[in-house]
């Protein structure tokens, strides 16, 4: 075996390899980070190498003693399943929440993904919101949710109740909705204090003009996520190159029924009537 054999290293590099398929990750655009499991990290520690402490820009001391897989910046997600030595790295959080050091990858040099501190900012709201549950952030410049930023308003309503009316399972996969950011300068820690706040609410944030952030608990239900909101976004743009107006969609009343069946909770926020 080899650090590469591991499942949780696999499954990385498949979702990353997911996320290029769909077109979402334009020359190194994006970036995936997974809080690894003490038992996984004990399986790959004799492939560890650490090397010096660097500052993280912002403080998650929560996070302290954590390994996370985490693309590399400048790196490009087509490369991830190719040259994945090249194309990512684990890193280590040191004991004050400050400071990561690359223990594995980026064999030819670089630097964990600028925007690290959004993720890991990210990643200590959903530690401790989640009970630990929550282990993986995926950022992605999907088309069509970066279309609709442009032309519905920068809304956490508008952008939740649009998105859920345009296809049945939506309120089911993201009941608690989705919020918006409006445009900041990526990589810096405005940024990620702005989505983490988000994040405390929603497990979906949007980027204005720039993509998407979802968390979630594993690969396959994050990734299924970011698939779901983008495929509704989707539909809308389609919808919309149409005709400005619906003749008829899901109505509040039919919402709260879903809500009934399938068990889930929809904040009635989101359930306004619209002015017609």
């Amino acid at each position: 075996m080899n650090f590469l054999d591991a499942e949780f290293v696999k499954g990385f590099i498949r979702m990353a390899d997911d996320g290029w398929q769909q077109g979402w990750h334009e020359r190194n655009g994006g970036n995936l980070s997974y809080r690894v499991k003490p038992e996984e990290v004990e399986t790959v520690r004799t492939f560890l190498w650490p090397k010096e402490w660097q500052p993280i820009g912002t403080s998650v001391p929560k996070l302290a003693g954590e390994y996370f897989l985490v693309t590399g910046s400048g790196k490009y997600f087509r490369n991830v399943a190719i040259k994945p030595e090249d194309s990512m790295c684990m890193i280590e959080i040191d004991s004050t929440g400050e400071k990561y050091r690359i223990v594995w990858g980026l064999v030819n040099g670089g630097r964990p993904t600028s925007e690290l501190p959004s993720h890991l900012m990210n990643h200590e709201v959903k530690k401790v919101l989640t009970d630990g549950r929550y282990r993986v952030i995926y950022h992605a410049h999907t088309t069509n949710i970066i279309a609709l930023t442009f032309v519905l308003p920068l809304d956490d309503q508008v952008f939740t109740r649009e998105l859920w009316e345009m296809a049945t399972e939506c309120p089911v996969v993201f009941p608690s909705g989705v919020g918006v950011v409006p445009w900041m300068v990526p990589g810096g820690r405005d940024i990620a204090v702005a989505t983490s706040e988000l994040m405390k609410k929603y497990d979906v944030a949007i980027w204005a003009h720039h993509g998407m952030f979802a968390a979630g608990e594993d690969f396959d239900l994050t990734f299924g996520l970011m698939h779901t909101v983008e495929k509704s976004a989707e539909i809308l743009v389609k919808m919309l190159s149409m005709s400005p107006t619906k003749l008829q969609t899901i109505q509040p009343d039919d919402f709260r029924h879903l809500a009934r069946d399938f068990k889930v909770t929809l904040p009635e926020q989101f359930l306004y009537d619209k002015i017609k």
